[in-house]
C-alpha cells in the first residue's frame, strides 16, 4: 500500500468482501498499519457505494480493478463527484494495460498486489511498473506445473510460496498461478526478487478419450528420458477424434520416439504421438498440456 502511494491519514474505501473470505480483513489490516482510516464498503450495492464515496470523499480505493471501473461509471451516471479518489491498490483479477490506462485517464493511479487467501500478500507493484516485488516475509519458487522442480530463471512456471507465519505456517504452498522471475532489481530502488505478475493458471489437467491426463504424468515421462529437456502435450481433434502429441525438446536418436511413446502409453494409459524439436523451440508460457480441440 505504501508503494501504491497510501499514506497515514488517508481514507480508504475497501470493496473486498468481509464475508466468507479474508480479503476485506487482509486489506483493512494493511491500511490500518499505515495509519489509514478504512470504510468497509464490501461488495455489491453499487449505487450506495457511490453515494458513500460522494459523501465521505475517500482518497484511495482497494478492490478489484473491474469494480472500480463500474463505480466510476456509475458515479458519472448519478452525477456524483468522486474526483477525490486518486489512488488504488487492486487485486483479485487480471489488470490489463487498457484498464490501467482508462483509470489513469480518470485521475486514478492503480497499482497491483498479488495475494492469496491462504498467504496474504505475496508481491506488489511499485512506481517503476516493472513486475511485482516479492514481499520480504515469504519465500517464492517458480516450479514446473505438476512437479516441485524449479524452472530456470526467466522460464514461466507455477508460483510456490513458503510463509513462516506462526499462526498459519505454509511450506511450499502451490498457488496454481503462473509467473516467472525477472532478472535484476527494480528501478524503484527495492532490491528484493521480482516476478512478472499473474500469467494465467497452472492447472492444465484435461480429459482425452475419457481419461484425465495430468501435468505430473508428463513430468513422469520426462523423468524416464533424461535426454528430453522440456515437453509439451498437445491435444487436438483435427482427425475428428481426440489425439495427443507429446512435443519434446531433445537431440533426436534412433528409437527415441518409439521409446518415449511407450512411456507415454504406460503412464497415461493412452496412445499418443511424439514429435522431437530442437532446444528452445517450445513456447515459454508455462504450459505443460495445451488443449487446442475445437467443437463446432
Amino acid at each position: 500500500m505504501f508503494a501504491a502511494g497510501f499514506r497515514a491519514g488517508d481514507l480508504v474505501h475497501n470493496t473486498f468482501s468481509y464475508h466468507m473470505t479474508p480479503g476485506g480483513w487482509i486489506m483493512e489490516a494493511g491500511a490500518q498499519a499505515l495509519g489509514c482510516t478504512v470504510f468497509p464498503g464490501g461488495i455489491g450495492q453499487t449505487e450506495q457505494q457511490v453515494q458513500a464515496m460522494g459523501d465521505l470523499r475517500p482518497d484511495a480505493y482497494v478492490g478489484t480493478p473491474s469494480f472500480l471501473k463500474i463505480l466510476l461509471e456509475k458515479a458519472d451516471e448519478l452525477n456524483v463527484d468522486v474526483s477525490c479518489l486518486t489512488k488504488a491498490l487492486v487485486s483479485g483479477e487480471a489488470y490489463p494495460p487498457s484498464l490501467r490506462d482508462a483509470l489513469a485517464a480518470r485521475g486514478v493511479l492503480g497499482y497491483q498486489a498479488y495475494a492469496t487467501a491462504d498467504v496474504g500478500v505475496i508481491a506488489y507493484e511499485t512506481a517503476a511498473h516493472e513486475g511485482l516485488v516479492l514481499d520480504e516475509s515469504v519465500i517464492v519458487e517458480i516450479v514446473r506445473p505438476g512437479t516441485g522442480d524449479p524452472v530456470p530463471e526467466g522460464e514461466v512456471g507455477e508460483v510456490v510460496v513458503t510463509a513462516f507465519n506462526r499462526d498459519y505456517p505454509l511450506i511450499r504452498f502451490a498457488t496454481g498461478d503462473l509467473s516467472a522471475f525477472l532478472p535484476g532489481a527494480s528501478p524503484c530502488g527495492r532490491t528484493n526478487l521480482r516476478i512478472k505478475g499473474w500469467m494465467g493458471r497452472a492447472d492444465q489437467t484435461t480429459k482425452i478419450k475419457g481419461m484425465f491426463v495430468h501435468p505430473s504424468q508428463v513430468s513422469d515421462v520426462i523423468k524416464r528420458h533424461p535426454e528430453v529437456v522440456r515437453a509439451r502435450l498437445v491435444a487436438d481433434n483435427e482427425t475428428g477424434q481426440d489425439r495427443m502429441t507429446l512435443h519434446c525438446e531433445a537431440v533426436s536418436s534412433d528409437g527415441m520416439k518409439e521409446s518415449i511413446a511407450l512411456s507415454l502409453r504406460e503412464i497415461t494409459r493412452l496412445r499418443g504421438e511424439v514429435a522431437i524439436h530442437p532446444a528452445g523451440s517450445l513456447p515459454n508460457d508455462g504450459k505443460v498440456i495445451e488443449d487446442v480441440r475445437k467443437y463446432e
